[in-house]
């Protein structure tokens, strides 16, 4: 199997789809990974392939991992391809019997002409392919030439986006989204560690948001959010973390300026920036309230899933499979700062009389069935290709 990555950079997607990758490999699948871009520069964060935890846990597991060496500016795949980055793909994906494409961005590069034919699999992570700009063509073009022969959804709101743009229902498979349930649960002794490591007392309420610094995640929300919970809950701490959740992001600290002006001692005492985080399984496990507050794009957000998973109660808006996913579990409200601000504080006071129901629940979002699931799609898909002799190369 070959998975070909946009690049390696902070995002949910990438962490369950690296996990996927990790786990195919434990079951006796041989994998590679093909990245388009060996470096990102984005969420005001310089994220090196080689430096992301993705990475480092894909390589040490024995997954090869290469890059074309592109470095990435802005949004959307360059049109062209170098001869050089042709033959590479040509030879990575002439050892594959399947090929995964990490989202449609790919596509782009697996369209290109001249390439071994393989059957791809495409893994879809959001529920706005109308915000995907010329990715959703390449997966249609890509679909109308054959090349693609499933499409793996995380969320049923994405099958049910990506029906509505046009792609074929049998092509969509719904696997949500799993976790290490054995790294994220509850743990008395994590919550104890992480608190002293931050200086937040034992018995502190604490809200944590995870996620890295883009629109559709609706940071000013979240901080407007926070000004009024903060306000009325004086020994309440926010942990913000993920790619470009630092005082060295020039764009969120406006966006806490603005939030907070008229109150910057109201920010200082109750918010805490963190960064990239390779320790989330501490962080939620030292939360009372995992919060999302997206506007649009989610599908099955992971930092719900994990920090669930921990013990904390999921607050989200009402977007993707958000509702579905915090079911019976935790609470969704409006896109209202003091709406949510209120149900922060009713998941804190409720959270001991959900811990039953977040327990039953882990089950239903295990890293086993998700990746049982992929391995059956991905043998059905390789039994059915027929592969071809290679021909003579081609020069580029």
């Amino acid at each position: 199997m070959l998975s070909v990555y946009e690049g390696f950079f902070s995002g949910g997607a990438r962490i369950v789809h690296s996990d996927i990758v990790l786990g195919l490999t434990e079951g006796g699948q041989r994998h590679q990974v093909l990245s388009l871009h060996g470096e990102v520069h984005r969420e005001a964060t310089r994220q090196r392939m080689t430096d992301d935890t993705c990475y480092r846990a894909l390589t040490a597991a024995g997954v090869g991992v290469t890059s074309l060496g592109r470095t990435f500016h802005g949004p959307g795949v360059p049109a062209g391809f170098t001869g050089p980055e042709l033959a590479e793909t040509a030879r990575a994906t002439a050892g594959a019997d399947v090929v995964l494409s990490l989202k449609e961005q790919p596509l782009a590069l697996l369209n290109q002409g001249g390439l071994p034919r393989r059957p791809v699999v495409v893994c879809l992570h959001r529920s706005d392919p109308e915000n995907q700009g010329a990715a959703l063509d390449e997966l249609k073009a890509a679909i109308a030439d054959g090349t693609v022969v499933a499409c793996v959804c995380c969320a049923e709101s994405t099958r049910a986006a990506y029906r509505a743009a046009g792609v074929p229902a049998d092509l969509l498979h719904v696997i949500p989204n799993g976790v290490d349930l054995a790294r994220f649960r509850p743990d008395a002794a994590r919550r104890r560690a992480l608190r002293a490591e931050l200086g937040i007392d034992p018995a502190a309420p604490v809200v944590v948001f995870a996620a890295r610094y883009d629109g559709m995640k609706n940071v000013p929300l979240l901080l407007a959010a926070a000004r009024a919970w903060l306000a009325r809950v004086p020994e309440g701490r926010v942990l913000l973390c993920g790619a470009g959740m630092t005082a060295a992001n020039s764009g969120l600290t406006a966006d806490i300026a603005t939030a907070f002006a008229g109150a910057a001692g109201l920010a200082d005492r109750g918010l805490r920036l963190l960064g990239v985080r390779r320790d989330m399984e501490l962080l939620y496990a030292a939360s009372d309230v995992v919060a999302l507050t997206s506007a649009w794009g989610e599908a099955a957000p992971l930092c719900l899933i994990e920090g669930m998973m921990c013990g904390a109660v999921p607050v989200a808006t009402d977007v993707g499979d958000s509702a579905a996913i915090v079911a019976g579990v935790g609470l969704v409200t409006d896109p209202d700062p003091e709406a949510i601000a209120a149900a922060w504080s009713r998941a804190v006071a409720s959270r001991a009389d959900l811990a039953p129901a977040l327990a039953a629940s882990r089950e239903r979002f295990s890293r086993t069935r998700m990746i049982a699931s992929y391995a059956a799609l991905l043998d059905r898909a390789a039994a059915n290709a027929t592969r071809p002799a290679l021909p003579e190369p081609e020069p580029f």
